[in-house]
């Protein structure tokens, strides 16, 4: 993985900080770049303010000694729920078969309270974002890109049904199954609904 821009990173950092502002107990972010390419995964689609928060549920869940999910990381229980309300996230439906209550939205009072901070990450990630895929037909992409591979594209989270997971291109996984060889099941891409 490339490393963060020195901008996005010190954005990730400013927001972690302010989300520890209202929440001692949460512990530092030793890495942004690690909530960076975690683009599918039972947390959620994608990078916002709302996902950050919700890895800080996961932090303060770690620094109280709370186990807040099960299955392997993939099922939010209702600790995580508990945890996540306290910080300004809620769950309005009925806890989804495979990831629980991962899905949560901020509140109108969390949404309220870090507008700012969330408007300048966005800003962030949306300049990370055109600068990482900016592609022109001028621009080389190597041999695998020609000859119809994946080239090397984001790899995300496949699961089955057994709880193995593996990362895979979408684009792969598109051209045919992926076996378990534990269950003789197919691997999959979760269906996770877009946060924020």
């Amino acid at each position: 993985m490339s490393t963060t821009p020195p901008v996005l990173a010190a954005e990730l950092a400013t927001a972690w900080a302010d989300i520890q502002r209202h929440h001692a107990e949460l512990p530092d972010l030793a890495a942004p770049e690690s909530l960076i390419g975690e683009s599918s995964s039972a947390c959620g689609a994608e990078l916002s303010f709302e996902r950050l928060l919700h890895e800080a549920v996961h932090g303060v869940a770690a620094a109280r000694g709370v186990r807040d999910t099960s299955r392997a990381g993939r099922y939010h229980n209702r600790r995580f729920l508990a945890i996540a309300e306290e910080m300004g996230l809620e769950h309005v439906e009925e806890p989804h078969p495979s990831s629980g209550f991962s899905l949560v939205t901020l509140t109108p009072l969390a949404r309220k309270r870090y507008r700012a901070t969330a408007e300048r990450l966005q800003r962030a990630l949306r300049a990370h974002t055109a600068a990482t895929r900016t592609d022109t037909g001028r621009s080389f992409r190597g041999p695998a890109a020609r000859h119809g591979s994946s080239g090397g594209g984001v790899r995300v989270k496949a699961v089955c049904d057994c709880g193995r997971n593996v990362r895979v291109v979408p684009s792969v996984l598109a051209q045919a199954p992926i076996m378990c060889g534990a269950c003789g099941k197919q691997f999959r891409i979760p269906e996770v609904m877009a946060v924020g």
